[in-house]
């Protein structure tokens, strides 16, 4: 079922920052924010795509989630224009294996940091940056998106900054989730198994992974839609999860079910 057609307009008025808008699941997550009545701000790097990828979204703004400046200046443009600042989904993140991530004893350190750069120290700020906006507004949702690589090792995805990467965010949201409980503010984060998304074409043509999706992934033999991980976004950022804090959801067709 697409995410348009289950909205209920689950954030009616809300002001929700998405950061990544212009790939898949960003871009799947706007479409379906903003069927659910938000106000979505899109947020990447690449302006053009961002353009063609939201065009939905009530403003779209090129940023560099890694830049401390611009990531505060923008969330800061963004609270002054709609008056507050609801939810953050961390969407934001790349594979570091065409930079040379992989197995510890061979990835390449300019991989490690690129990857725990981009997926890491992106979450910490920009949470930095609207943790300020959302004691402002009395609360406020944040979903942080991780992978089932941040909680399960495998032989066919060993790049091990990626893996490090997600499993940071994964504990970085947690320990937020019980900082910031009393302050109404609440912080989840989704890991996606694999994903049908420009991000995983290499594995979507690859056969060995392919003939083992029944095995890795056992609901459907499959990989799932972005729209499955944006269901999950909308859910936890919304009113419907508003007992909800500190949760690890996965999002994988059973991956790590066993």
């Amino acid at each position: 079922m697409k995410l348009e057609t289950c909205a209920a307009r689950a954030l009616e008025g809300k002001v929700v920052l998405v950061t990544g808008a212009a790939g898949g699941i960003g871009s799947a997550a706007v479409r379906g924010f903003v069927a659910a009545g938000a106000l979505v701000v899109a947020l990447d790097q690449d302006r053009e795509r961002l353009a063609t990828a939201c065009p939905a979204a009530a403003l779209q703004e090129r940023l560099d989630v890694t830049d401390p400046g611009a990531v505060e200046g923008v969330f800061a443009a963004v609270e002054a224009r709609f008056d507050r600042v609801d939810c953050l989904f961390n969407g934001v993140g790349i594979s570091g294996r065409r930079f040379g991530d992989g197995p510890v004893d061979t990835c390449a350190p300019e991989a490690w940091d690129r990857v725990l750069e981009t997926n890491l120290r992106s979450v910490f700020l920009t949470c930095r940056a609207v943790i300020p906006a959302m004691r402002r507004a009395g609360g406020g949702s944040i979903v942080n998106l991780a992978s089932v690589l941040g909680l399960v090792g495998h032989e066919l995805f060993d790049t091990h900054a990626y893996a490090a990467s997600k499993g940071a965010v994964i504990a970085l949201t947690r320990a937020m989730a019980v900082r910031y409980a009393r302050e109404h503010i609440r912080v989840n984060v989704l890991c996606p198994g694999l994903i049908r998304t420009p991000m995983s074409l290499r594995a979507q043509s690859d056969p060995t992974i392919l003939g083992m999706l029944p095995e890795l992934q056992p609901l459907t033999g499959d990989f799932g839609d972005a729209d499955d991980v944006a269901s999950a976004a909308l859910y936890l950022l919304s009113d419907a999860a508003r007992f909800v804090t500190g949760v690890v959801l996965p999002v994988d067709g059973g991956w790590t079910a066993r």
